[in-house]
């Protein structure tokens, strides 16, 4: 059986395997996880024929840099606007390209966006937890952060067509993000309310796989801070006592006691992950019914490119 050896010559923060993520647990405490921009895995997965939740490398801004040192595989990197060198040909992300022993890969970061998806034509041989390889950052639990020095090894090593893989426009970043109010909207004064669905919102540099801190008009609570304990869902906007508003993400925990203000629509969470700290955005209301039709609008989209990128 082929297989193809990798060697991480450099990692940036927070690059770390992960998956389609792990579901179902969350009443016992473990995190979802799974990658931050999930379509992005599923396009680069696809586009090497892979299962669309396979595991694979999520690299964040701050870079990845692998030496092939065994065998030849095609690799797919989806998501965000990166810059991806091999062997000193400068490419842009959202690229098939077949790798060989003596070839260096350098994915960094580009003109936009925050997370891309570097996924292996074959199986990345990785540590599971709970039936994923998905990496909770928090506690490393998972497939692991990557750091220079280390080894990947991927298992029936495949070569495919090489070429770009069209980048669809709603994997651009989304600076204007719709929420459904609440769950404990009840608790926040009118005034609250309208600053957060009507000023703008940067992103700060307290930005991780657990959430992004925004800057902004303060949305204080106006009764009791500490709730009974609630779940969490990603793409809660949680306001703590200080008044600043949170967006949760991938690696959220489960449960909390401080209000939310609001909850971004799934549909959106993918593009507002590829947003930068300092880039603004603004929050717009939605029913929750209008957002299942979102939802359900973009989910024909989507199926609709995924099934056209399969024949590519």
């Amino acid at each position: 059986m082929a297989r193809a050896v990798f060697g991480v010559v450099d990692a940036g923060p927070l690059v770390s395997v992960q998956d389609g993520g792990r579901p179902g647990l969350m009443r016992f405490g473990v995190p979802g996880s799974g990658a931050m921009d999930r379509r992005s895995l599923m396009i680069a997965n696809l586009a090497l024929g892979n299962p669309s939740g396979a595991p694979a490398i999520e690299v964040s801004r701050g870079g990845l840099t692998l030496d092939c040192v065994e065998g030849a595989v095609s690799v797919a990197v989806a998501g965000g606007g990166f810059v991806v060198q091999v062997a000193g040909l400068r490419l842009g992300s959202w690229v098939v390209v077949t790798l060989r022993a003596g070839d260096r890969l350098t994915v960094r970061q580009g003109p936009w966006g925050s997370w891309t998806c570097l996924a292996f034509a074959g199986r990345m041989v990785a540590r599971d937890w709970l039936g994923s390889a998905a990496t909770h950052a928090p506690s490393g639990f998972g497939g692991g952060m990557l750091a220079p020095g280390q080894q990947i090894v991927v298992d029936a090593a495949r070569q495919v067509a090489e070429g770009a893989i069209p980048c669809p426009v709603w994997a651009r970043p989304r600076r204007v993000v719709h929420a459904v109010p609440g769950p404990q909207d009840r608790v926040f004064p009118p005034e609250a309310l309208e600053a957060f669905f009507g000023a703008p919102y940067r992103l700060t540099d307290a930005y991780d796989r657990m959430g992004v801190r925004l800057r902004g008009p303060l949305v204080a609570a106006g009764s009791a801070l500490n709730l009974p304990s609630q779940a969490i869902v990603r793409g809660s906007v949680q306001v703590a006592g200080d008044g600043v508003a949170t967006v949760l993400l991938a690696d959220h925990q489960t449960t909390g006691g401080y209000p939310k203000i609001a909850t971004v629509v799934p549909d959106d969470l993918d593009g507002f992950v590829q947003l930068r700290p300092q880039d603004a955005v603004r929050f717009v209301a939605v029913e929750a019914r209008a957002a299942v039709d979102r939802a359900r609008s973009r989910a024909r989209a989507v199926a609709g490119y995924l099934q056209a990128l399969k024949t590519l």
